[in-house]
C-alpha cells in the first residue's frame, strides 16, 4: 500500500474540489445493486453491519472501519448480507488541478486527471473519520456561501485524515514519535546547523532506517523537509520585514548567502531579491 500511495498527500493538495452530496444511508438486510456505474466520484465509509462490493471484478468484504472509492464508469456490484443492514456515510464529489508552482498555475479538468484513490481501503482512525463526515453531513441540511466554504474546507480536511491514516499504517508507533520529535527539533532549531546524523540521532534511528522512515511518513528526505521549513520562514522574513538578504540568509541557517540564493529560486522559482520586489507588503497594504 505505501508504494500505491507514495506521493497521495501532494497529488491531492494540487486538487480543487466541489461537494456535490452527503449523507447517511441505511441499506436492510438483502439490499443489493448490481452492475451499476457511477456517473461522480464518491466515497462511502462503512460504520454499521457487513455487506460485499464487486469492483471491476474485484470482490471485497465490508464492514465498519471499510472505506470505498467509487470512480467514474467503475462497474460496481453492493450488497448487504442477510441478516445484516448496512449503514455508511456517502459522499459525491468533483474535482479538477489547479496549482501554483514556482510562479505559474496550472489546471486540468478532472478527464485529464487520474483520482489518486481508487477502491478499497481499511481506515484505523475511525473516529476522527465519522467526526468529519457527521460535520458534514449536518452541513448538508444548510445554505449559503459561507456553509459551503466550510463544507469544501471538511472534504479537505477528510481527504488529509485519509493520508495521515494510509502512512501511520506503515510505521509503527515508536517510530512515527521519534519521527514527530524531530520534526518538533528542526521547527524549534531551524536557525542552527543540523546535519542528517542529528536528526538520526534524536530518533535513535540508524541514519538510513531514519531516512526511509521519515520519507514514508511526512513525503519528503530529512534535509527536503528542513530546507523547504527554511526557505518559507525566509519568504516570511522578506515580504514582512525590512533585513537584508544576507541577514534573512543568516537567520535561517544559511551562512553562505550564495548557496542560500540559490536554494531559494531552486525552491521558489524565482531569486530571494526578486521575491521581495514581487510581494513586498507596505505599511498602508498590510491587513489589521
Amino acid at each position: 500500500m505505501c508504494k500505491k500511495l507514495c506521493g497521495l498527500t501532494s497529488t491531492l493538495n494540487k486538487l480543487t474540489f466541489s461537494l456535490l452530496l452527503t449523507g447517511y444511508k441505511t441499506c436492510p438486510p438483502g439490499w443489493s445493486r448490481q452492475g451499476t456505474k457511477p456517473q461522480h466520484h464518491s466515497l462511502w465509509f462503512i460504520t454499521k453491519g457487513k455487506g460485499e462490493v464487486v469492483l471491476n471484478g474485484k470482490r471485497t468484504k465490508l464492514g465498519p472501519g471499510k472505506l470505498i472509492f467509487f470512480t467514474p464508469e467503475m462497474i460496481c456490484d453492493k450488497k448487504a448480507f442477510r441478516n445484516h443492514a448496512l449503514e455508511f456515510y456517502f459522499v459525491r464529489f468533483s474535482y479538477a488541478l489547479a496549482f501554483e508552482e514556482k510562479g505559474m498555475w496550472h489546471f486540468k479538468q478532472a478527464k485529464d486527471v487520474t483520482f489518486p484513490l481508487s477502491g478499497v481501503y481499511t481506515m484505523t482512525n475511525s473516529s476522527a473519520i465519522i467526526l468529519l463526515l457527521d460535520q458534514l453531513n449536518s452541513l448538508s441540511k444548510r445554505r449559503g456561501a459561507a456553509v459551503t466554504f466550510q463544507k469544501k474546507l471538511l472534504l479537505q480536511e477528510l481527504l488529509l485524515t485519509i493520508a495521515q491514516d494510509f502512512r501511520s499504517q506503515t510505521i509503527s508507533g515508536d517510530s512515527k514519535k521519534a519521527i514527530e520529535g524531530t520534526i518538533e527539533y528542526m521547527v524549534d532549531h531551524y536557525k542552527n546547523p543540523i546535519t542528517l546524523s542529528d536528526l538520526a540521532n534524536i530518533a535513535g534511528l540508524s541514519t538510513s532506517h531514519y531516512s526511509r522512515l521519515f520519507k514514508k511518513y511526512i513525503g519528503l528526505s530529512p534535509i527536503d523537509y528542513l530546507t523547504h521549513l527554511r526557505i518559507d520562514r525566509a519568504k516570511e522574513l522578506l515580504v514582512l520585514s525590512d533585513i537584508r538578504i544576507k541577514e534573512v540568509s543568516q537567520t535561517v541557517g544559511y551562512a553562505d548567502e550564495l548557496y542560500f540564493s540559490r536554494t531559494f529560486k531552486r525552491i521558489v522559482g524565482v531569486s530571494p531579491s526578486q521575491f521581495c520586489d514581487d510581494h513586498k507588503l507596505i505599511p498602508d497594504t498590510v491587513p489589521k
